[in-house]
């Protein structure tokens, strides 16, 4: 029986695999219910107020805007962009959800890993579906790891890729301008962000390391009360500065195996310390790799918009 040429995937073997790769499948954002609440969190009292002051927004939103008259002032202002910075491990996702938690809604998670594409051109459309995604789901939208998306852009374009990272800020910034809704944004490096989107979020808010009081408390929630121990809390919230919410909660779980492996009757306190010094010694180790930079020049709103139209 004889074989089609014209058919014949024998003659053209990458045919299939390259019709595959002309067209990325469209993205699907899926809000989620949250999982956390203000009541999950444990952070110093001046960043847990700052929270409740976003958390409440919607509630408060009628005095304010209508009552109180800035509907006609702030015309524009009924979107709120929010944004969550400080080291990592200090809750700032957990804080995320749980003001959407607090508003009643669903929450709408975006990493830059969802929306990146190695075709030119598709990322921006990939951010306008997450956009119309919220908007249509009435969720709270919130971009994780934000500073891979609103970092500064790029004056000397010198490739196609500069090109396209300047042409998905701007995609970016023209629909922060129209949405008229909550965005939450969270980030590690805030001295990342491009200053056109610093004056486009309303609110800043500064996550810490915990101090001795939040360690302590840290502490305790991080201990099952099944767990036989002799693990004393407030030696070490004393005796460990420096680490954060999820370095306790690793400590706990690492030092846990290693009882499980060791045929332990208890969690010794001395396990948890050697998962803590662990920690720290890998954070220090990190601290001291020189990482590679790119020296970029800032660049105006009215430069890069000149550069786009002209």
């Amino acid at each position: 029986m004889g074989v089609d040429p014209k058919n014949s995937s024998l003659n053209n073997p990458t045919e299939k695999e390259n019709t595959k790769q002309t067209k990325e499948p469209e993205n699907v954002f899926i809000p989620e219910d949250p999982k956390y609440s203000l009541d999950d969190i444990i952070l110093p009292q001046s960043v847990k107020d700052e929270i409740l002051d976003v958390a409440t927004y919607a509630e408060n939103s009628h005095l304010v805007f209508e009552i109180w008259g800035f509907k006609k002032t702030h015309k524009f202002s009924k979107r709120i962009g929010v944004n969550l910075y400080g080291p990592p491990g200090t809750g700032k996702t957990m804080a995320a959800h749980a003001i959407a938690k607090n508003l009643n809604r669903k929450i709408l998670i975006v990493n830059y890993a969802d929306i990146e594409s190695k075709f030119v051109g598709e990322t921006p459309k990939n951010i306008r579906r997450a956009f119309e995604a919220a908007k249509a789901t009435n969720s709270i939208l919130f971009f994780d790891e934000a500073d891979a998306i609103l970092s500064k852009r790029v004056t000397n374009m010198t490739s196609a890729t500069d090109v396209s990272v300047n042409q998905t800020r701007s995609v970016m910034l023209m629909l922060m301008n129209e949405y008229q809704d909550f965005i939450i944004f969270a980030t590690n490096f805030i001295e990342n962000f491009d200053p056109a989107f610093m004056r486009r979020i309303s609110m800043h808010v500064k996550f810490e390391l915990p101090d001795a009081d939040c360690r302590r408390q840290l502490w305790k929630m991080y201990i099952p009360t099944e767990l036989p121990n002799n693990i004393n809390v407030d030696k070490l919230a004393t005796m460990y500065s420096g680490i954060s919410g999820s370095d306790i909660a690793n400590a706990m779980l690492n030092s846990a195996f290693k009882a499980a492996r060791q045929n332990a009757n208890l969690l010794d306190e001395k396990l948890v310390c050697e998962a803590v010094e662990n920690i720290l010694d890998s954070k220090a180790a990190n601290a001291k790799v020189n990482l590679r930079t790119t020296t970029r020049r800032e660049i105006s709103e009215e430069e890069f918009n000149k550069q786009f139209n002209s």
